[in-house]
C-alpha cells in the first residue's frame, strides 16, 4: 500500500502502520473471496485490489498471500502459463471456514456501521457497576 509521508519513530510512521493494519484485513478478506470463487495470482489480484481502491504493490500483496497459505487457508501450485511460471492459489477448506465466519462478522459490522446510532458501551458498563 502507497503511503504519505514517514517519519521515522514519528506519529506519522505509527499512523500509517496502524492503517496499514487494518486494511490489511481487509485485503486478506478479498483474497479469500476471489479464491474461493476461482483461482487466483498475485497480478490479477493487484488489479482487483486496484479496482476497489487499494494501491497495493508486490511487496504488500505476496508476503500477505503466503502467510495465507502459511495459516492453511490458501494453498498454491506453480503453473506454466505463455512461457512464464506462475504462482496460483485456491482456498482451501479451513479457508472456506474462515472466509464464513468472516463474512459474517463483516455482516455485523456493516449494519452497526450504517446504524443511526451504534449500540452505547457507557449504557451496558453503567448495568454491571450497579450488578456489582
Amino acid at each position: 500500500m502507497q503511503a504519505g509521508p514517514r517519519r521515522k519513530g514519528g506519529i506519522v510512521e505509527f499512523q500509517m502502520n496502524h492503517k496499514r493494519e487494518l486494511f490489511d484485513g481487509l485485503i486478506r478478506l478479498h483474497v479469500l473471496l476471489h479464491a474461493a470463487e476461482e483461482p487466483v495470482f498475485g497480478l490479477a489480484m493487484m488489479h482487483e485490489l486496484e479496482h476497489h481502491g487499494y494501491h497495493v504493490g508486490p511487496g504488500t500483496l505476496y508476503p500477505l498471500m503466503h502467510g495465507l497459505e502459511r495459516a492453511g487457508l490458501l494453498r498454491s501450485s506453480l503453473q506454466h502459463a505463455e512461457g512464464r511460471r506462475r504462482r496460483i492459489y485456491k482456498i482451501t477448506p479451513s479457508g472456506k471456514r474462515a472466509l464464513e465466519k468472516a463474512r459474517s462478522k463483516v455482516d455485523e459490522l456493516y449494519h452497526e456501521l450504517h446504524e443511526e446510532r451504534p449500540r452505547r458501551l457507557n449504557n451496558e458498563l453503567g448495568a454491571r457497576e450497579t450488578e456489582g
